[in-house]
């Protein structure tokens, strides 16, 4: 099967059986997602949501978190991964929107990833379901179910150039749920370390590119 091909039934699939989607990260505000979406790296989207309800209760906003301390925001957040650089992070990136963006979540990508502690993915998840603009994040599962699937190259070997090629084969409509469609199906289905092949509907045409499917 040609490369158009897989694209046109991994979308149809999606399209028919999961038309709305978003992230199972549990927020009130853009603010609120994006520190959902910044504590989630190397992290599972359940951590996150049984830590955030009540780091937000205390913290709601960014003028809120932008008075706090790293150690205060560090005893909501130990549980997670890396919970030093995370809470550290977050208290900066909180100062940051109150000094430069007046507390508010910027949407351009530009802004975005001047913020501490926020990279593409995060900017890209931001955009995509924060303001519903046309955009795809590549977290781990997006690169490996994308790989293995054969939808990029082995050349693309990076998560930008993942982005890109995603991008080029993705109409403006379908990026943002692209991006859930392709992390749920690596979250349960094409997992990292034993894939569930027998119960993926894309089976019958997966490459097996299982060497370049690291993360």
């Amino acid at each position: 099967m040609r490369r158009k091909e897989r694209y046109a039934f991994v979308l149809d699939y999606y399209r028919q059986r999961m038309p709305h989607v978003s992230t199972e990260l549990k927020f009130g505000s853009v603010f609120q997602l994006l520190v959902a979406t910044l504590l989630s790296a190397q992290c599972t989207d359940k951590r996150i949501n049984s830590v955030t309800p009540e780091l937000f209760r205390h913290y709601p906003d960014a003028n809120s978190m932008a008075m706090a301390e790293p150690e205060e925001i560090y005893e909501y957040v130990k549980s997670v991964s890396y919970p030093h650089s995370k809470s550290k992070h977050l208290v900066e990136m909180a100062r940051m929107l109150v000094s430069d963006f007046h507390g508010e979540v910027p949407q351009e990508m530009s802004d975005l990833v001047k913020l501490p502690g926020v990279g593409r993915k995060t900017a890209n998840v931001i955009q995509a379901v924060g303001f519903g603009r046309s955009a795809i994040a590549v977290d781990t599962h997006v690169y490996r179910v994308s790989h293995r699937l054969g939808l990029v190259p082995t050349t693309a070997n990076t998560p930008a150039k993942v982005e890109m090629t995603l991008r080029k084969n993705i109409s403006e409509d379908d990026r943002a749920d692209a991006h859930h469609w392709l992390l749920l199906h690596g979250r349960y289905i094409c997992q990292s370390r034993q894939p569930h092949c027998e119960q993926c509907p894309f089976d019958f045409f997966c490459p097996k590119n299982l060497e370049h499917s690291k993360l």
